[in-house]
């Protein structure tokens, strides 16, 4: 592979930190600088709770359009922690996952269980390896497709989705659709570039105790709160206030939840719905509101009013005396992953009080719960609704059996020290236990639920899923690609970097996450420099720094682009031979426990054998691309009153060179032949059979034999080549004085005519089979006449097609664009019909235009 440099490679990723999230004040109507507007998260929320309320989900989420071409961003997430689903919150529309899928097709994706699941998309599975039951709709309005909306919920093995849930995810899906439709008309940008903002789902429990109670002018913006609820908010003025006093308290998830409450009091149903919301209290703690609204209620003053009554659980949670006397540790948090319940056993066995607890996230209020390891088991038990079982060890040294129970409002955890009694220890060990990814300590007794087995199997997790996404990319950039994708966020990496070595250096081929420039003076060293990214790859070890002072110490002198952070180092080496290196960066220290080197370690020979392939899939995509560039041909030539031009444009994906091509020849007769072709397939040996059916029709048009002939005789040979291919192709023959033309079509696009007053049509010219089927078919002959100012238009399929979209969309399109460009000369015409082409990094085919103008002789 030639040398490629981080200044002018241009697959080189160098973005400027993570891209603004969604910022919430917790008033209505305050949005904070660079987040979506406040109407287009409302409506989000509002969709993805009434679509999982719909279908029996726990669940559900909206994909958006990112703004950036062939990226969707989860914009919404309902029932989950975002922090825990991050890696899935980016989704390229040209992966093989249901969401992309969905986007590109327009068609809705229905997976009942996990076997359905790893039927269909094996990638989703290997990603996600917990029994769930997942539901996709496409949001469209008309021809705008905005995005995917998204509902989980428990699996129904062997029984597929019904009828009734299909209908409902449709609908909501074009209501959705319908709505941000309306957004867009008055001008709102729906586009998502940032994080999910997170929505609390209605609670199934019981409606609460009234202790407070609320009355939400939503007229006027004004709230009026009775004596209990102002003592709650530590609020002594009179009642009414303006709504900022009730909602610049709350989360900010909590605050669209109350919103997608006052977007409901329009319907006729005047239903009922539970939430739980936390609230600063006057004290500073967070307190846990469980909030009851009704969604209709209509005030003296005429206005929609939304009247909600509170019941305050404080800020220690305390629940009943019984689970108090328990000899277990028991705490439970909601599906966003904030602590709800905390009992006395726990604040002794952790050291900590309920107020240090209540109310935050399970990964802040226990910080060892953000290892990698732990974020596993507690996606498992909030995808599935099976006990999760595994060891922990928290900051104090002493090991903990951890027990998650999941429900539909939350998951309830029960600890158990290690050094229990066995007969308690087994008495909590009860249950089915989900496959994940080994546990740092597997436990050795009875019942623990990972034995050796289950652990090696379960420890193949990421390098699968990995080595699924690594078997689809064909290119070192595709490769790269794939690996910030899949292999960066699955371990919560920020930086990333991927050095290839050629002739004895490591030139720098991809990079994403570190500050621009900083890694330039490191672009190609040699391998004698002593240099972390070097000596892994010359020693062949892993190198791993637990934190930026570390690795300070190792290399004094190397320059650093953060203070704090982790570093691991892999060398890149695929059956023995050395192929470069790859850099991950973490933005805080990390304990690289023994089996997360293991796994990385092992993701990196996967990564390595991709890029050998790569290299040696590039080095046949240029012994192809030669060959096409030596077989098209270098000019066109020129006559008097007719003028030609031609483009060709590779493909993006997979071999890049194609078998299209074109040409025009002078016949025998003094007239032009205008030829354009597409061999099927890619790669050398399209390319080859391409320049044998160029080299035919020339031969055949310079005999001076007639339009049909010479497309069966070029149909014969291809026969009598036998290469495995067919061939489309169209050839015409024009006078240049008459205007008359021949057209003969074998299965080609019919041309476009752009006539000389500006309007243009698609033409119907006769066609057969294509080349290279029957020996026997025959190809008619289709007249007309070309008239002076005249544009003729012949284009291969690559032009007009798209993944997901109808082909006669796409020819529809480039009519109206050639029509645009009568006032245009002909190269500038040209490069009008393939601007949109060019712009496109996601191009699955090959492109060949030729046109022809026929313009007044002089002297005529």
């Amino acid at each position: 592979m030639r040398r490629v440099s981080s200044r002018a490679h241009p697959d080189c990723v160098t973005p400027h930190g993570p891209s603004p999230g969604p910022s919430f004040d917790g008033a209505p109507g305050r949005v904070l600088p660079g987040a979506p507007p406040q109407a287009l998260t409302q409506v989000l929320a509002e969709a993805a709770t009434d679509a999982v309320e719909a279908v029996g989900g726990y669940a559900g989420g909206v994909y958006l359009s990112s703004g950036t071409e062939g990226l969707l961003r989860l914009s919404v997430l309902a029932g989950l922690p975002g922090e825990l689903f991050r890696p899935w919150s980016r989704m390229h529309t040209n992966r093989p996952f249901p969401v992309a899928e969905v986007h590109r097709s327009g068609q809705a994706v229905y997976l009942a269980d996990v076997e359905e699941s790893m039927r269909r998309f094996p990638q989703l599975v290997a990603s996600l390896p917990f029994p769930f039951a997942s539901l996709y709709a496409p949001v469209v309005a008309g021809r705008e497709r905005f995005g995917v909306l998204v509902v989980l919920r428990p699996p129904s093995p062997g029984l597929p989705v019904g009828a009734r849930d299909r209908s409902l995810m449709t609908r909501s899906g074009l209501r959705l659709g319908e709505s941000l439709g309306g957004l867009s008309a008055e001008g709102t940008d729906v586009v998502w570039p940032g994080d999910p903002v997170c929505v609390q789902l209605p609670s199934g429990a019981v409606p609460p105790v009234r202790f407070g109670s609320f009355d939400w002018d939503l007229a006027a913006g004004t709230v009026t709160m009775d004596d209990g609820l102002r003592a709650i908010l530590g609020v002594p003025d009179a009642s009414p206030l303006p709504i900022e006093a009730l909602t610049s308290r709350l989360e900010p998830e909590d605050g669209y939840a109350l919103w997608v409450a006052a977007r409901r009091t329009g319907e006729a149903d005047g239903r009922k719905s539970v939430r739980r919301l936390r609230l600063r209290g006057p004290d500073g703690g967070l307190h846990l509101l469980e909030v009851s609204t009704r969604s209709r209620f209509v005030g003296a003053d005429g206005h929609r009013h939304l009247a909600g009554a509170l019941v305050d659980l404080g800020t220690g949670l305390i629940g009943s005396d019984a689970t108090d006397r328990l000899p277990r540790a028991i705490l439970a948090i909601d599906r966003l992953g904030r602590v709800t319940y905390v009992n006395e056993r726990t604040e002794r066995l952790l050291g900590r009080p309920r107020r240090a607890l209540a109310g935050r996230p399970l990964w802040e209020a226990l910080p060892w719960f953000a290892h990698p390891f732990h974020e596993e088991q507690l996606r498992a038990a909030l995808l599935s609704s099976e006990p999760v079982r595994f060891l922990a060890r928290p900051e104090d040294g002493h090991w903990l059996s951890v027990s998650l129970h999941p429900g539909r409002d939350g998951v309830t955890m029960v600890l158990v020290p290690e050094d229990v009694p066995a007969a308690e220890e087994a008495e909590a060990r009860t249950g089915p236990v989900l496959p994940a990814v080994p546990s740092p300590k597997p436990s050795a007794r009875a019942g623990d639920g990972l034995g050796p087995e289950d652990a090696r199997s379960a420890s193949l997790y990421r390098p699968v899923a990995l080595a699924i996404a690594l078997t689809e990319a064909m290119t070192a950039r595709q490769v790269s690609a794939v690996v910030t994708e899949e292999l960066l966020p699955a371990f919560g990496g920020r930086q990333l970097a991927i050095y290839l070595l050629s002739d004895r250096r490591l030139y720098l081929a991809w990079e994403t996450g570190f500050p621009p420039g900083f890694l330039d003076p490191f672009d190609g060293v040699a391998l004698d420099a002593r240099l972390p990214g070097v000596d892994t790859l010359t020693s062949g070890r892993a190198l791993f720094f637990e934190s930026m002072e570390s690795l300070r110490r190792a290399y004094p002198g190397l320059p650093l682009d953060a203070e704090t952070g982790a570093r691991a180092f892999l060398p890149l080496i695929a059956s023995g031979r050395p192929v470069g290196s790859c850099i991950l960066g973490f933005d805080r220290p990390r304990d690289f426990g023994p089996e997360e080197r293991a796994v990385l370690t092992a993701l990196a020979g996967l990564i390595a054998q991709a890029l050998e392939r790569a290299q040696r899939y590039d080095s046949e995509a240029a012994v192809a691309r030669g060959l096409q560039d030596a077989l098209l041909p270098h000019r066109l030539p020129v006559r008097e009153g007719l003028e030609t031009v031609a483009r060709y444009l590779p493909g993006t994906q997979g071999m890049d060179v194609g078998g299209d091509w074109y040409d025009v020849v002078e016949t025998a007769g003094g007239e032009l032949a205008l030829v354009i072709g597409d061999v099927q397939g890619h790669g050398v040996a399209a390319a080859a059979t391409m320049g044998q059916l160029r080299s035919a029709v020339r031969a055949f048009a310079l005999s001076g034999l007639p339009p049909q002939e010479v497309v069966q005789g070029t149909n014969r040979l291809l026969i009598d080549l036998d290469p495995g291919q067919f061939a489309s192709c169209c050839y015409m023959v024009l006078d240049a004085r008459s205007g008359e033309v021949r057209a003969v079509r074998a299965g080609h696009p019919q041309p476009l005519l752009r006539h000389p007053d500006g309007t243009a049509e698609l033409l119907d010219i006769a066609g057969g089979v294509v080349l290279g089927v029957d020996s026997r078919a025959a190809y008619p002959v289709t007249r007309l006449r070309l008239a002076e100012g005249a544009v003729l238009a012949l284009f291969t399929d690559g032009l007009v097609e798209r993944p997901g979209a109808d082909i006669d969309e796409g020819v529809e399109r480039l009519r109206r664009t050639l029509a645009a460009t009568g006032s245009l000369a002909l190269a500038e015409a040209a490069d009008r019909l393939i601007h949109e082409a060019v712009r496109s990094s996601d191009r699955p085919d090959d492109i060949a235009l030729l046109l022809a103008a026929r313009w007044p002789r002089h002297g005529g």
